[in-house]
Parts: structure tokens; C-alpha cells; sequence
């Protein structure tokens, strides 16, 4: 893509977060990332390209590697004056200073078969899952830890500090256990809602969920009103409050079914980390209502080794030692740089991510031989498990041609309509080094809310005479 042959009035701002932005073309199926850097930050065009660089060949050398290739696709570093984005900053407000460089993505609301844009429609939901599993690590001081997951104690903290309006019935434990009743909860619970873990897309434009208060998302009615081109009810409803919910069932359904596809390129088996502790959050409603019936919670993950679910959670469970256990070699390795600052460069902190990165990352040992080596391992592990825990996962639906024989793309089955799926992950930057001891002030702070304020209220109100989990003694006296 030749910047002098671009016309700015073919792009369109698409979106952005808090280091990058992103713009997409009205043909074909690509966008272009710019990354935000702070005005008092200035970078050389050598340094930005080198971290974009960095980027791309994180993705294609570790996270391809370990969620496998149909599922990570990887950009191309390319450099565009200030001068192009100037023109295009006129429309979007924004300051062409802090932009030079820009990744060419896929633009991944789209099917990923074609490079040009489909006249018919296309549907994308962006689910961002989160961590699905408990801590195992024998690091792990708070005993909540063991009980509670990350997400679910870190609601409560958001809704106390006035980010989130109330708290979401979603789990990740839910999502990731592959029982389709909890995992239909799971994504019912996201679309009610979404806060900033799901959006869906049509035909390119943000239809549903907003994290932003200023722009609240639509209902579910208007939601289910885009929907019914793709999910018409099998019953021939078509309004009401029925026919609602027969399209978001519909909905959920087929992504369940996608998220439980398989698909076995690639060396992704090369990871075996085994899931340890409890398969289940005593936050999630989904459990506490089981809980309440008597019925039994503890089960094992029925997720199929090939789907993408599957394959992510391994990559977050290279989170061997929870930011507990990380933390004290974090500081072995800053002790080690500020007597060897020249090393950072060998010890590959800053990329370059190829190989034998990759190879590294492999050891899955966790006794402590008490070297930099050891420690340097278990903290770039770590920031990759990280950067599995916040990815995205893009899943975008069409309905087939009349003529299917000629469509290559996986299909899955719907009520009305046969639909061709792509499945795309984003937001695959690793996770900086420098913001391993903000991770681990945060996760102090997040669980101690929650052992203080939640946790002890539920106590409060459990009744006195019987606790869950209290050893019970019938005692028999002669009458």
C-alpha cells in the first residue's frame, strides 16, 4: 500500500483505545493502526518503527505460535507521514504530531477470506473473555484467591469507584468451562451487560456495547432488531418480547457453537500447562445458584483441545506463580539491570521477539534455582500470560450464498440460515515490563476490597446457626 497513491476520503475512523487508533477502508478489508504516544514522550521515526516491528513479530513468532495461525494475523509496518494523517486528522480532532508510523491489519469485523468488502451482511462479536482460571500457585497468599476469581472480586472495585454502574453476572469461568448451559449464562450475562467486553459489529459499524457512559449501548430489543436478518426465529415471530428473545438465543447459541469449533494448525500443542484448583468462582451467580439447589459445581472443563478457547487459556496459564510469586523475581532481574544496564538488550526485554524468545517460554519448571535466568523466564511468561488474559476475540458471521459450494470458510449451522464464520483474536501487543509492579499494587488492592467489603458482608448476612462449608455434628439425646 503506496502512501502517495491514498485517498483520505476512503478511510473512516473506525476506533480507538487508550494506545492506539484505528481507521478503515470503505473497500477493501483492511485498517490501519496508528499507536498514540504522550506529546512529552518524543520517539525517533527508528525507535517507533523498531516497536512496531516488535510488535508484529510478537505475533507472528510467539502467538501465532501458541494459538495457531488461522487465528493470529499478523501486520505489516509501513510508514506514513504526518502529512496523510493531518488530512484525515481534520475530520477525527485529533493531533497528527502524535502519530508517524501505522500497522495495515486485517480489518477483522470482516470475514477473512476475502480482501475486499461483501455486499452481503456481516455480523462480527468482539468478546473480550478475561482470565478463565483460579490461581493455583502456592505463592498465593489470600486465601480468596483460591476461591474467587480475578474478574469477579475486580467488579466490585470498579463499581466502587464510579467506572462501572453495577456488576455483571458474567464469569470467565463460565465461558471457559465448556458446559453449554454455563457458557450460554455466561454470554447472556455479557449482553445484559456489556460493560467493555462485548461489542457487535454490522457490516463494520459498532451497533452494541459501549463502555463509555456519554454513549449508552441500544436494549436488546434494538438489538435483536439487526439481528433478524441473520437469526429470523424459527418460529415465524416477528416482534414482541418473544421474538426477541428467540433471536438472542439464537445468537448465543451460535457463538457457543463457534467458540467450541476446532481447529488444529499449528503448533499450538506444544503447550501443556495442567489446569489445577477449583473449575468454578463462588462469585459466579451461575454456581451460587447451583450451589443453593445442592447440586454439584466442581466439574472438569469439557473444552475440545483444538477450539481457541481451549488454546488461550493454556497461554494464560503461563501465569505459573500469580503476581504474588512473580513479583519477587520481577525485582531479581531490576537488581541485575541496575547493575548491568548494558544487558537489557541481551535479555531480549524489549524484543527481539523471534525464536528463541519463543523457545524459552516453553519451560514449564517452577523451582527456583535462585539465577537471573530462572527469574527472566518466569517474568516474560508472565507478561505473555497477561497479554492472553486482556486479548479479544472477533467472531464474524455472514450467511452463506445460495451457491455454498463455492464458499471455502467454515459454516455453523442456524435455525434459519446456514452462516460462514471467521474466527480473529486482537489486541495480541505484549504486556509492557515496566507495568509488572503497578499489576501487582493492583491485584493487592483489588483483592483486599473485596475480602473487606463483599466477602465480610456476605459473612454478615449468612445466618449464624449454619455456614457453607461449616463442619456439621448431629447429636442425638435420650428423650
Amino acid at each position: 500500500m503506496e502512501e502517495g497513491k491514498m485517498d483520505e476520503n476512503e478511510w473512516g475512523y473506525h476506533g480507538e483505545g487508550n494506545k492506539s487508533l484505528v481507521v478503515a477502508h470503505a473497500q477493501r478489508c483492511v485498517v490501519l493502526r496508528f499507536l498514540k504516544f504522550p506529546p512529552n514522550r518524543k520517539k525517533t521515526s527508528e525507535e517507533i518503527f523498531e516497536h512496531l516491528q516488535n510488535i508484529v513479530d510478537f505475533g507472528k513468532n510467539v502467538m501465532k505460535e501458541f494459538l495457531g495461525e488461522n487465528y493470529v494475523h499478523c501486520g505489516v509496518s509501513d510508514l506514513f507521514t504526518s502529512q496523510f494523517m493531518g488530512r484525515f486528522c481534520i475530520d477525527i480532532i485529533l493531533c497528527a504530531q502524535r502519530y508517524g508510523y501505522a500497522m495495515c491489519l486485517p480489518n477483522l469485523t470482516r470475514l477473512q477470506t476475502y480482501h475486499f468488502a461483501e455486499h452481503r451482511p456481516i455480523l462480527c462479536v468482539e468478546i473480550k473473555p478475561k482470565c478463565g482460571f483460579i490461581p493455583f500457585s502456592s505463592d498465593v497468599t489470600h486465601e480468596m484467591k483460591h476461591r474467587v476469581c480475578r474478574y469477579c472480586m475486580h467488579q466490585h472495585l470498579k463499581v466502587a469507584s464510579g467506572k462501572w454502574k453495577k456488576i455483571s453476572k458474567y464469569c470467565p469461568l463460565d465461558l471457559y468451562s465448556g458446559n453449554k448451559q454455563r457458557m450460554h449464562f455466561a454470554l447472556k450475562s455479557l449482553l445484559q451487560e456489556t460493560q467493555n467486553n462485548l461489542r457487535i459489529f454490522k457490516n463494520g459499524e459498532l451497533i452494541y456495547g459501549c463502555g463509555d457512559a456519554r454513549s449508552p449501548a441500544a436494549d436488546l430489543k434494538d438489538l435483536a432488531h439487526h439481528l433478524k436478518p441473520f437469526f429470523f426465529p424459527s418460529n415465524g415471530l416477528a416482534s414482541g418480547p418473544q421474538c426477541t428473545r428467540a433471536v438472542i438465543r439464537e445468537l448465543v447459541h451460535v457463538i457457543t457453537w463457534v467458540l467450541l469449533s476446532s481447529s488444529e494448525k499449528g503448533r499450538a500443542g506444544t503447550l501443556r500447562p495442567r489446569l489445577r484448583g477449583p473449575r468454578v468462582c463462588e462469585a459466579s451467580p451461575f454456581s451460587r445458584s447451583l450451589n443453593r439447589q445442592g447440586k454439584n459445581t466442581s466439574e472438569h472443563s469439557g473444552l475440545p483441545k483444538g477450539c481457541l478457547l481451549y488454546k488461550t487459556l493454556q497461554v494464560q496459564m503461563l501465569d505459573l506463580l500469580d503476581i504474588e510469586g512473580l513479583y519477587p523475581l520481577y525485582n531479581r532481574v531490576e537488581r541485575y539491570l541496575e547493575e548491568f544496564p548494558e544487558e537489557r538488550k541481551t535479555l531480549q526485554i524489549d524484543g527481539p521477539y523471534d525464536e528463541v524468545f519463543y523457545q524459552k517460554l516453553l519451560d514449564l519448571s517452577t523451582e527456583d534455582d535462585g539465577t537471573v535466568a530462572f527469574a527472566l523466564t518466569k517474568v516474560q511468561q508472565y507478561r505473555v500470560a497477561m497479554t492472553a488474559k486482556d486479548c479479544s476475540i472477533m467472531i464474524a458471521l455472514s450467511p452463506c450464498l445460495q451457491d455454498a459450494s463455492s464458499d471455502q470458510r467454515p459454516v455453523v449451522p442456524s435455525s434459519r440460515s446456514r452462516l460462514a464464520f471467521s474466527v480473529s483474536v486482537l489486541d495480541l501487543d505484549l504486556k509492557p515490563y515496566e507495568s509488572i509492579p503497578h499489576q501487582h499494587k493492583l491485584d493487592s488492592k483489588i483483592v483486599n476490597y473485596y475480602s473487606k467489603t463483599v466477602h465480610a458482608k456476605d459473612d454478615a448476612v449468612r445466618p449464624a446457626r449454619f455456614k457453607e462449608r461449616d463442619d456439621c455434628t448431629l447429636v442425638l439425646h435420650k428423650v
